[in-house]
């Protein structure tokens, strides 16, 4: 299974190789810039657009854009003039320290197609550093018996300019007894050393002081000053000597702190304290101080902090053995430090493309940049994603990758991936870096909307409110965006009427659906339309559902009495003969009610009564009888008032009032109920015929009043006809006749004997049927009233 993996491992490596050989050839050119430290935000470096021979717009097609490794960023391209402008003050001390030239290195990328062209900045220096001493006051012991020329080494200063701005060389005030040498050591550093031009006498000048001067080669120049404090001692004829002039030792960064890393040794021919060996740092800078620690007795060196080859990979620095007598001697330790697989890789994102739309072709969604400080097999990496995804990694030149899509992407089935991409290096142990990149698919309108139903059923009361809210129609659309905000409409319904239009209204937002006016059970039982719902997309997709508005009736009819008509401005009473027995037929009552089912069930009951108990009124059919046999007792005129209720809730109800006269015949004559008095003008007019009778009654017996009347009526009307009798109370109709001379009135044959009140006589209308006609047009009146629904009581 090693051998195996192995084998694949390194198949990847030569693939990754060929690949990253052919992706180079996008971007070998190169070319290189150059601009002072210090120069503020905003400065020129170059025209790229001009350097690659592009037009400005090309780069902002292409996706131009500035790449530089790490996560910082110092430059800045404008697209619009295809200026390279720097994004932040560079300063070259930070940036390189004593490396010489200080480049930056960056890329143009170009994304379509794909180039890279990498670009170089020099960064030059300038002089704003001066030079500096680790000591302001050097102290010197020197024996007096010094041979003239002796070399002294002095403790250096340090300029952080590089190149002609850094340090030069050294001059010494006075210059009595010393002059300085300037040396240039293995490291680049320029060291003084003090040169003994006139022999010393410490009897005659035991002290001496000089200033010690640093000059730098910039323009102007800068310097920086030390003291030197020199003690003239007495004769010690031995000085220390170390067994090595100097010392190499390699350590792995990792070496725990506090542990010892070497033990330098010097020693004294010398006895006493002439021959006591003291060990010190000689003018070591910060840094050495802070990483080591020198036992002045032993000469053991130990670690102070950890180490880092990634930020210093070498120290050196000089190790002083001094006697008792001042006289010492100097040693180089040169420390390096070995590289350990502890950096994990380092992954630069420089470009994500998301969202991609969801039916695009192979894309380049990311581009990234790896890396890791670490030397050797610990800096070399592979880089690879999770497996069974529609990506697929391709390596570019100097570490870059792109991740591209495999083909189009359905957003509807994912609309987000999730991708890990891995970083490992070869080191020993493997480290490795995941970076973590969401990518989402953007929607296109490639789903119609879908009705959570093909057809909807709606029930609403009549008489609701305009503006009602009577249901809803809820479409869905797997698109996402624009694309699934759905738009609902009516649909032309052709001929129908009236339009659903003018009956409803949907909501285009939420499909809410609206009654526009109260609507008529009666006039309109239900209705159908088609609602429409619209995506937003481009082009728009749409679908379509059925809606059946069913009317559910409400009481709002109350019932209607068609006989006897309320409104007759002369009602006739019912005759009655007095013979009639219990369950006689008085007369019936028909109404309709123009509601439906329970709401135009209708009952009927006797409400009030002029005589209780002596007439009946039979719930279902409205038939007004008898309760009981008729005596000579019960008054002779009757006031009924029947009640006519539906079953609907709460219940409505109508009224009529039916007048009974009971007769002993029906040549009797009857008078009008006294509670419908006649109109103003008739009155007069039936008041003188009333005086004309009453004259005739007092004169004439009755035969010859009524004989007299009849002759006078019939002369008006131009008919002959046969006179009636009069009253004392004056004209009033005659309702009924009995024809079957059985005492009880025929269903079939009913005259009417009313007087007539409209006319300018008072004219007599004997033995006329009204039954028959009546019965027709009231059949007729129904129908057309109610055509659909109702309830209809016919006398029978």
């Amino acid at each position: 299974m090693e051998a195996a993996g192995e084998r694949f491992l390194r198949q990847r490596q030569v693939l990754f190789l060929f690949v990253f050989l052919g992706g180079s050839l996008l971007g070998s050119e190169s070319r290189r810039y150059s601009v002072p430290e210090e120069k503020e935000r905003g400065v020129l470096i170059a025209n790229i657009a001009e350097d690659l021979g592009l037009s400005v717009g090309e780069l902002a097609t292409r996706g131009a854009q500035v790449v530089s490794k790490g996560n910082r960023q110092y430059f800045q391209l404008n697209h619009q003039t295809g200026d390279l402008l720097l994004l932040e003050k560079l300063d070259r001390e930070e940036l390189c320290g004593p490396t010489e030239p200080c480049t930056l290195h960056f890329q143009i990328l170009l994304q379509n197609p794909l180039q890279f062209i990498t670009n170089e900045l020099h960064v030059t220096d300038i002089n704003d550093h001066s030079p500096v001493f680790f000591e302001n006051e050097m102290q010197l012991k020197i024996l007096e018996n010094t041979p003239l020329g002796t070399v002294i080494p002095l403790g250096n200063a340090e300029d952080l300019d590089v190149g002609r701005n850094g340090l030069q060389n050294y001059t010494i005030t006075p210059i009595s007894h010393f002059h300085v040498l300037t040396r240039s050591g293995r490291d680049g550093r320029k060291y003084p050393e003090l040169v003994l031009d006139k022999a010393l006498d410490r009897e005659d000048q035991p002290e001496l002081s000089l200033t010690l001067t640093a000059l730098d080669g910039g323009s102007p120049g800068r310097s920086g000053t030390t003291q030197i404090h020199i003690l003239v001692l007495d004769i010690n004829d031995n000085a220390p000597e170390f067994t090595q002039s100097l010392y190499e030792v390699q350590i792995p960064e990792d070496r725990p702190v506090n542990s010892v890393i070497v033990t330098v040794s010097a020693s004294d021919l010398d006895t006493g304290k002439f021959g006591t060996i003291s060990y010190a740092f000689f003018h070591a800078s910060e840094e050495i101080h802070n990483t080591f620690r020198l036992n002045a007795m032993t000469g053991d060196i130990q670690l102070v902090k950890y180490l880092d080859f990634e930020v210093v990979n070498t120290y050196e620095f000089n190790i002083e053995a001094t006697d008792g007598g001042g006289l010492s001697g100097k040693s180089t330790v040169v420390v390096q430090v070995v590289d350990v697989n502890d950096n994990p890789p380092e992954l630069t994102v420089s470009s994500i493309t998301s969202p991609i739309p969801e039916n695009s072709p192979e894309t380049v969604v990311a581009i990234f940049s790896v890396s890791d400080p670490d030397s050797g097999d610990n800096g070399k990496l592979m880089c690879s994603i999770e497996n069974g995804l529609p990506f697929v990694l391709k390596p570019s030149i100097e570490n870059f990758y792109t991740l591209m899509s495999e083909g189009a992407l359905d957003r509807e089935r994912q609309a987000e991936y999730n991708i890990t991409i891995t970083v490992t290096d070869l080191g020993t142990p493997r480290l490795r870096t995941q970076h973590h990149i969401t990518v989402l698919v953007s929607d296109v309108n490639d789903n119609a909307p879908a009705f959570s139903q093909s057809a909807y059923t709606l029930l609403v009361r009549e008489n609701n409110s305009p503006a009602l809210h009577i249901g809803s129609v809820r479409a869905t659309d797997a698109d996402a965006g624009s694309n699934a905000q759905l738009t609902y409409s009516l649909l032309p319904a052709g001929r129908a009427h009236p339009p659903p239009a003018a009956l409803v209204a949907v909501n285009a937002d939420t499909g809410q659906l609206f009654a526009l006016r109260s609507l008529d059970y009666e006039a309109l039982r239900a209705f159908d339309f088609l609602v429409g719902a619209t995506d937003r997309g481009s082009p728009a997709l749409s679908g379509q559902a059925r809606v059946r508005v069913v009317v559910q009736d409400a009481n709002d009819n109350a019932p209607s009495v068609l006989y006897p008509p309320p409104n007759a401005s002369a009602p006739c009473p019912e005759l009655v003969p007095r013979a009639a027995d219990a369950g006689y037929l008085v007369t019936k009552v028909v109404a309709v009610d123009g509601d439906a089912g329970q709401n135009a069930w209708l009952s009927f009951q006797l409400l009030r009564a002029t005589e209780p108990g002596l007439f009946g009124v039979w719930a279902h059919n409205g038939e007004v009888r008898t309760a009981r046999p008729l005596g000579e007792r019960d008054a002779p005129k009757h006031r009924l008032v029947v009640l006519v209720k539906d079953n609907g809730e709460p219940p409505l109800s109508a009224s009529v009032t039916l007048h009974v006269l009971l007769v002993d015949g029906f040549s009797q004559p009857y008078l009008p109920p006294p509670d419908a008095p006649p109109p103003a003008a008739q009155a007069d007019r039936l008041t003188a015929s009333l005086v004309v009778a009453l004259a005739a009654v007092s004169s004439l017996f009755l035969l010859c009043a009524l004989a007299f009347a009849a002759a006078r009526l019939c002369g008006r009307r131009g008919a002959g006809a046969r006179a009636g009798s009069l009253g004392p109370d004056g004209p009033f109709p005659g309702r009924l006749v009995d024809v079957g001379g059985a005492g009880t009135l025929s269903h079939s044959y009913q005259y009417e004997v009313c007087l007539t009140g409209g006319s300018g006589t008072n004219e007599f209308k004997f033995l006329k049927p009204i039954l028959p006609n009546f019965l027709a047009q009231g059949e007729e009146s129904v129908h057309e009233a109610n055509p659909f629904q109702g309830s209809i009581n016919l006398i029978r």
